[in-house]
């Protein structure tokens, strides 16, 4: 195997023994009892029809051979397509329940490996690339159900082969030890290639799994790629990725390559000695025609479990490999803890008492960090870019787990408190407003599922009208496109606004805006904000003047510690850190301008 670069296994990644596998595929299976069972009787029918026509065409021969009336000819020949025709009609039942059942098993484990993903925090996202965890729950999911597909016939296979063994026995002992010798020369030289399938197997998926990932972020990063002219070097990389993924799966094709000419050779060999020797039984008159007939015939049913067992290692390796992906991925650890206490409704305090927190251990954005925030209090976080503004309302919404300390919401340690329900009544929003690819109405209803038309259109009449909104082609039904590319960015904020007031929290987290905007749109904002800050807890993450002005206390971050807190005015006449921010990040900001536009609009 030629050295690759990317192609290592994540941190999460760990070996299952073949017997860990197997029990946690029958863990899948468990709920399908009745439709394995069903299977299992049609597989069985199936292989008893189809394995009984060889014999059955003997019997014709040997009637052609010798004296013989149509009309038990013509029964042969109605019993053939009697058994035929059965043989087709079962074969579909067990195909049709059989994909029926794998279908099942891979959309439950699909679904359960996204709900895995999904309770992960942040740091998981941090570490892994989105693409490659992509590529392991469609892909890696999609070839566990083809290797499952492919021990369905399997077994129909090995069936058929006790079928016509028995005849084969009978018309021949000689004969049939000379094939049972052949048997385990190639059932060894099949297992021989497993462990090497295997490796081969992963190897190609987490190349699959890279070039994925790097097409999710040139399509993420689209914009920055075309601003900076850097086509032609992310087509280069993507083109470096890219054919190592082609060499990857070309070293599986030539192994491939070797095996199946590898057991062709070995099968000719075989049928080189069958016919030689049933060749000499006829000529001595010990066996006829229909008896020949009859062993060649079921000996290439015999053949085909052979030739399955030997094509069905790689691709059940496949199956195998991409099952090892999911588990690891299902059973990588979480680090967020949670208890299952409810606060019916949160009033508002909040307390970071001693905290320690890093997003590694060597280096601790808070240590000893300690922080009290009275209940329906408005405070404002500055700070230079890493003093750990964003970092403490991450942990506040427990987006990350800190790793000393204590944080409590209304006396309460957020970590006995049920996540699910602590998040309900926080609303949270982000710097850079998102938004799902679906209708207006849809993404004001996110975090509000249960809300009414007249709720929704309550919240954006609340976070400055719903004109602009009726003025789009379909009104609340447009339906914008990915991250709402459709409207611009002060519309895209006036909509998160409005989602925050119909989820209606008790805490309310503000990353403000940096983009700019229109002055008319700035206001529009400016008094969203201060709709959706009433009577509420707010932690704002502070970029504009009109908002360091206007809240109740303003706490000053410099890596990790608080350097001053206090209003705007004290700070100013103290002429220390935040006066020397104010005059590096906010002092330029127009708000005289915006005050004359809200007057002149009263």
């Amino acid at each position: 195997m030629p050295k690759f670069f990317g192609l290592g296994a994540e941190d999460y990644d760990r070996i299952y023994s073949d017997r860990e596998l197997f029990s946690r595929i029958l863990k899948l299976f468990k709920p399908h009892r009745r439709s394995m069972t069903i299977v299992i009787i049609f597989i069985t029918l199936s292989s008893i029809t189809y394995g009984m026509i060889p014999y059955l065409m003997s019997l014709i021969i040997k009637q052609l051979e010798g004296p013989s009336s149509t009309s038990v000819l013509i029964f042969f020949i109605i019993n053939l397509f009697i058994l035929n025709s059965l043989g087709f009609i079962f074969n579909y039942v067990n195909r049709r329940q059989g994909n029926r059942m794998v279908y099942r098993v891979c959309y439950n484990l699909r679904r359960q490996t996204n709900l895995r993903v999904l309770e992960q925090d942040l740091s998981f996202f941090d570490k892994f690339p989105t693409g490659k965890i992509v590529s392991r729950i469609n892909s890696d999911g999609q070839k566990f159900g083809g290797s499952v597909t492919l021990v369905t016939e399997l077994i129909a296979s090995f069936l058929i082969f006790f079928i016509v063994f028995i005849p084969m026995l009978l018309v021949s002992p000689l004969l049939t030890g000379i094939f049972m010798l052949m048997i385990p020369i190639v059932f060894l030289f099949a297992i021989s290639f497993r462990k090497v399938a295997r490796k081969k197997s992963l190897y190609g998926q987490r190349s699959l799994a890279q070039v994925n990932a790097f097409v999710q972020e040139s399509m993420a990063g689209i914009q920055i790629i075309k601003s900076f002219r850097q086509e032609k070097s992310q087509f280069s990389t993507f083109q470096a990725i890219n054919n190592q993924s082609f060499k990857v799966n070309m070293s599986r094709a030539l192994f491939l390559n070797i095996l199946f000419p590898s057991l062709d050779i070995l099968i000719a060999v075989l049928y080189a000695l069958l016919i030689f020797f049933g060749g000499n039984f006829i000529v001595q008159g010990t066996l006829d025609a229909g008896d020949i007939y009859l062993f060649l015939q079921s000996s290439l049913l015999l053949f085909e479990p052979l030739l399955q067992m030997a094509s069905f290692w790689p691709q059940f390796q496949d199956g195998m490999s991409a099952a090892e992906r999911i588990f690891a991925l299902q059973d990588s650890q979480s680090y967020i803890k949670q208890g299952d206490y409810v606060i019916e409704k949160i009033k508002g305090e909040i307390e970071f008492a001693n905290l320690e927190f890093g997003y590694s251990s060597e280096k601790p954005v808070f240590k000893d960090f300690n922080l009290k925030i009275q209940p329906g209090e408005t405070i404002a976080i500055v700070g230079h870019t890493g003093a750990g503004k964003s970092s403490l309302t991450k942990v506040l919404l427990r987006l990350y787990e800190y790793q000393s300390g204590d944080v409590r919401v209304d006396g309460h340690n957020i970590r006995d408190i049920s996540l699910k329900e602590f998040r309900q009544q926080i609303g949270f929003i982000p710097q850079t407003p998102f938004l799902w690819a679906d209708t207006i109405e849809n993404n004001v209803k996110y975090g509000s599922l249960n809300a009414t038309r007249d709720q929704v259109i309550e919240a954006i009449n609340q976070t400055g009208g719903i004109k602009w909104v009726n003025n789009l082609d379909n009104g609340l039904e447009t339906y914008i496109l990915e991250r709402g590319k459709v409207l611009s960015m002060g519309q895209r904020q006036l909509i998160v606004f409005a989602r925050v007031l119909l989820q209606n929290p008790s805490i309310l987290i503000l990353d403000e805006a940096t983009a700019s905007v229109d002055p008319f749109t700035e206001l529009k904002i400016q008094e969203a904000m201060e709709k959706v800050m009433q009577a509420r807890t707010t932690i704002i993450i502070a970029h504009r003047l009109t908002t360091v002005k206007n809240v109740d206390r303003i706490i000053v971050l410099d890596h990790g510690k608080i350097v001053e807190e206090g209003n705007h005015e004290n700070l100013m006449n103290k002429k220390g850190y935040y006066a020397r921010l104010y005059n590096t990040y906010f002092r330029h900001q127009s708000y005289e301008f915006l005050s004359t536009i809200k007057h002149k609009k009263e």
